[in-house]
C-alpha cells in the first residue's frame, strides 16, 4: 500500500505541470503566430511602399532625362542609362540594394540602337512574363514579387516595379527596378527566432513557477496520503506537521484531530474486543466442567428411559439432544475465539478431497434419508489430492451439506467438484427456499439467520458458515454464496491445491 501513494501524488503534480505547459504552448503559439504574421505583413508592406516610391522616382528621373536628350546622339542616351543604373544600384553587390533591367517592348519599331541593359548581370528571365504584360498594357507602375537571377546560378528573392518608357527615335522600352528582399528575409528570420526563443523561455519559466506552486499544494496532500497508509498498517503515531496559518494548516489540524480520535476509538475497540474474546473463551472453558457432569447424568437417565413414564422418557431424549447442541455451541465458540485471537493453525496433510467429500455425504446419509432428499455428486473420475487441513476442509463441507439439506425442502442437492493443476472448487447447490440477494452479504455473519422465525428441523448454532469462511481463508481460499428466493442457493468453496498458495481461477461459476 505504501508504494502506491507517492506515484499518485507525483503524477498529480506532473499532470498539472504538463497540462499547464500544453495550454501555455497553445496560447504562446497562437500569440506568437499572430504577432509574427502582423510584423511580417507590416515589414513587407513597408518594403513594398518604399520600393514603389523609389522605383517611381528612378523611372521618372530616367524618363525625364531621356525626354531632354531627345535628338542627341546615341552615346548621350547610353550615358543617361549608365548614369541611371549607377545611381539606382549598388554596383558589385548581388544580394542587397537595387538592380535595374531595361527591356524592349516586343512588336514595336526597332531603332538603330538596342538599349536593352541590366545591372550586375541580372538575367532578363528575372522578370516574369505576366508582369511584363501588365507593364505593356498600362501606363502606370506595376509590381510583383519575383526571383532575381544572377549570372553564375545565384538567385535571391526580390520585388520588381516596372513601367513602360519611351526613348525618342528608338521605340518603347520596359524599365524595371528590382529590390532584393534578402535583408527583409533576414529581419523576419531574426524576429521568428526571437519569438521562438522567447516562447521557449516563457514555457520554461511557467513550468518552473507551476512546479513550485504545485509542490507547495501537493506536499501536504502527499504527507496526508503517507500518514493514512501508515494508519492502515497499524501505526497511529504519525501526525501532519503544521507550519503555517493558511488553509493547509487547517487541513493539517483537522487531519491530526481525526487521527487522534481514530487512535482512541481503535484502542477502545481493541480493548473491548480483547475483553470480549477473553470472556467468550473463559465462559466456554468454564462451562465445560458442569456440562460434562450434565452429560454424564443425562446419559444415565437416557439409558434408563425404558422404565420411565413416556413423558419422562421423552424429556430425557430432549435433554440429551439439547446437551449435544450445547456442546456444539461451546465448541463453535471456542473455535471462533481462536480465529479472533489469530491462534488458529493449519495441520496440512496430503489427502483426496473427493474421498473426504464422499465420506461427509456418507456421514449425513441418515439425515438425508430422514428429509427425503437426494444428493447427486459430480466429481472427477480420478482422485484429486490437495495439501490442506483435512479436519477443517471436511468441517466446511459438512457445514455446506447440512445447510443445503436444511433448506432443500425435499428437492435434490447437487454437489460438484472441479480441479485444475493449481486450484480446486466444490459447489453445493440446493433448489429450496433460497436467499434474498440483498441478504447475501450477511450469510456469513455470526449468529445471523435469514428467517429467525422459521421453524428448523435441526438445530444449529448460527456460527457454522462464519467458521466455514474462516477455515477457507485460513487456506488462502474463499467461500462465496449466491441465492434467490424460490430458486435455492449455491455455495462454492475455492481452495488452492496447496494451502497458502494464491487462487488462480474460479473453476465453478457462482450463479446458476
Amino acid at each position: 500500500m505504501r508504494s502506491g501513494g507517492a506515484p499518485k501524488a507525483h503524477s498529480l503534480a506532473l499532470r498539472v505541470v504538463l497540462s499547464t505547459i500544453f495550454l501555455s504552448l497553445v496560447v504562446i503559439s497562437i500569440t506568437g503566430s499572430t504577432l509574427y504574421s502582423r510584423l511580417s505583413t507590416g515589414i513587407k508592406q513597408v518594403n513594398v511602399d518604399t520600393a514603389i516610391i523609389e522605383a517611381r522616382s528612378t523611372i521618372f528621373s530616367a524618363q525625364y532625362r531621356l525626354a531632354i536628350a531627345s535628338g542627341n546622339p546615341t552615346e548621350s542616351v547610353r550615358d543617361i542609362f549608365s548614369s541611371v543604373i549607377t545611381s539606382a544600384t549598388t554596383v558589385g553587390s548581388n544580394e542587397s540594394g537595387r538592380e535595374v533591367v531595361i527591356l524592349q517592348v516586343p512588336g514595336t519599331a526597332i531603332g538603330k540602337t538596342n538599349y536593352e541593359i541590366s545591372s550586375n548581370l541580372v538575367s532578363n528571365s528575372s522578370i516574369p512574363e505576366f508582369l511584363r504584360k501588365k507593364v505593356r498594357n498600362s501606363d502606370n507602375l506595376k509590381s510583383s514579387y519575383v526571383r532575381i537571377d544572377y549570372a553564375g546560378s545565384t538567385s535571391v528573392d526580390g520585388y520588381a516595379v516596372g513601367q513602360r518608357i519611351s526613348i525618342p527615335n528608338d521605340g518603347d522600352y520596359e524599365m524595371y527596378v528590382l529590390f532584393s528582399l534578402t535583408d527583409q528575409a533576414a529581419t523576419l528570420a531574426l524576429i521568428s527566432n526571437s519569438l521562438y526563443l522567447t516562447g521557449l523561455a516563457l514555457i520554461i519559466l511557467i513550468a518552473l513557477i507551476i512546479w513550485i506552486v504545485v509542490r507547495q499544494v501537493v506536499t501536504p496532500v502527499r504527507d496526508a496520503v503517507r500518514i493514512s497508509q501508515q494508519f492502515t498498517e497499524g501505526d497511529f503515531s504519525q501526525r501532519m506537521q503544521v507550519k503555517s496559518n493558511d488553509e493547509f494548516a487547517s487541513l493539517g489540524n483537522a487531519f491530526n484531530e481525526m487521527a487522534e480520535s481514530l487512535q482512541k476509538q481503535i484502542a477502545r475497540l481493541e480493548n473491548l474486543s480483547r475483553v470480549q474474546q477473553r470472556f467468550v473463551s473463559d465462559v466456554s472453558h468454564e462451562l465445560r466442567t458442569p456440562l460434562t457432569t450434565l452429560r454424564m447424568a443425562s446419559e444415565v437417565i437416557h439409558n434408563a428411559r425404558d422404565g420411565f413414564d413416556p413423558v419422562i422418557a421423552r424429556s430425557s431424549e430432549l435433554l440429551i439432544g439439547q446437551i449435544d447442541r450445547f456442546e456444539q455451541l461451546l465448541e463453535d465458540l471456542l473455535e471462533i475465539s481462536r480465529f479472533d485471537a489469530e491462534v488458529a493453525v493449519l495441520e496440512a496433510v496430503e489427502f483426496d478431497i473427493c474421498g473426504s467429500l464422499e465420506r461427509c455425504i456418507a456421514d449425513l446419509s441418515l439425515v438425508v434419508k430422514e428429509n427425503g432428499i437426494e444428493i447427486n455428486l459430480n466429481r472427477p473420475r480420478n482422485s484429486v489430492f490437495i495439501n490442506g487441513d483435512i479436519r477443517r476442509v471436511e468441517r466446511v463441507i459438512r457445514n455446506l451439506l447440512s445447510n443445503a439439506i436444511d433448506h432443500a425442502e425435499g428437492k435434490p442437492v447437487e454437489v460438484r467438484v472441479m480441479a485444475s493443476p493449481e486450484d480446486v472448487a466444490i459447489g453445493v447447490r440446493d433448489y429450496g427456499v433460497g436467499i434474498e440477494p440483498r441478504l447475501l452479504n450477511r450469510v456469513f455473519d455470526r449468529f445471523w439467520r435469514a428467517d429467525p422465525s422459521r421453524a428448523r428441523t435441526r438445530g444449529g448454532t448460527g456460527l457454522g458458515l462464519s467458521i466455514a469462511l474462516e477455515d477457507a481463508r485460513l487456506h488462502n481460499g474463499e467461500l462465496e454464496a449466491w441465492g434467490e428466493l424460490g430458486k435455492g442457493a449455491h455455495f462454492v468453496l475455492y481452495l488452492p491445491r496447496r494451502a497458502g498458495d494464491q487462487l488462480h481461477s474460479r473453476l465453478i461459476s457462482l450463479k446458476g
